[in-house]
């Protein structure tokens, strides 16, 4: 009776094979995971898109100077006109910084995008874009 009862029997064997999988807690937890990963992507979203207009500004901007002796209004004005254009928010043209370097003009747009998440929790995100252009 002893040996019996510590015996491994077919059924017990086939129970276990059966209980293998994921609780319902587990996958309450996994699509809780998924589903903030998920929200912040949405919120991250439209900053990252508004990025690639201003690095598109920027970029138009030194495929159209570059080597063409571009005076640093001549590019203020490019740059306030494409803004315009593309809708660009959480800078203007007044933000970008056209300094003179050695050989041509620099062009800066360095800034801070905030975007809110889950109550007082942000995410803040830096940008910098930067050019020359030659004369």
């Amino acid at each position: 009776m002893y040996a019996e009862r510590y015996t491994h029997s077919p059924a017990r064997l086939c129970s276990k094979h059966r209980q293998g999988g994921m609780t319902t807690l587990g996958l309450i937890i996994l699509v809780s995971f998924l589903g903030i990963f998920a929200f912040a992507g949405i919120r991250l979203t439209p900053v990252y898109l508004n990025y690639f207009k201003v690095n598109g500004v920027i970029t138009g901007v030194h495929k159209e100077f570059d080597g063409n002796n571009a005076t640093s209004s001549a590019v203020r004005m490019s740059i306030a006109r494409r803004f315009d254009i593309e809708s660009v928010d959480q800078i203007t043209a007044r933000d970008v910084k056209v300094t003179k370097v050695d050989g041509g003009l620099e062009v800066v747009a360095a800034y801070s995008h905030k975007a809110p998440f889950i109550a007082n929790i942000n995410f803040l995100v830096d940008f910098d874009k930067r050019v020359v252009i030659r004369r």
